[in-house]
């Protein structure tokens, strides 16, 4: 099946419509719901992006491919935590949030020293 932002997408399977501010609403709180996630944050070049980009907003970046759709979460994780443990977790909050039709991908920025864990 195809995913397009804000149209509907006719296959052979049905019909989708995928609006993007719902789908980083939801990618945005599955994300903020794991503990020990510090925050989302932008990667290298994000300003650019941001500019020439409707696809990439503070911290996740989603493409639209031929086999649905991709995203690219960009997060910094609090010190104390396992960093694979918290990405996987992400990982699977946002896949369970959005059902499977995503393929996602967590980017660890940096690791958070303001607090430590007990």
């Amino acid at each position: 099946m195809n995913y397009e932002i804000n149209e509907q997408s006719v296959t052979n399977k049905g019909k989708v419509t995928c609006n993007k501010n719902i789908l980083l609403s939801i990618i945005n709180l599955a994300t903020k719901e794991i503990s020990g996630v510090s925050s989302l944050c932008d990667n290298f070049g994000s300003g650019i992006k941001k500019i020439f980009s409707n696809n990439y907003t503070n911290g996740v970046k989603i493409d639209y491919g031929n086999n649905g759709i991709d995203v690219d979460v960009f997060i910094n994780v609090l010190y104390g935590y396992s960093v694979p443990d918290i990405a996987y977790k992400v990982q699977e909050n946002i896949k369970n949030g959005l059902s499977s039709m995503l393929d996602v991908k967590i980017h660890v920025q940096g690791v958070d020293f303001s607090e430590k864990v007990d």
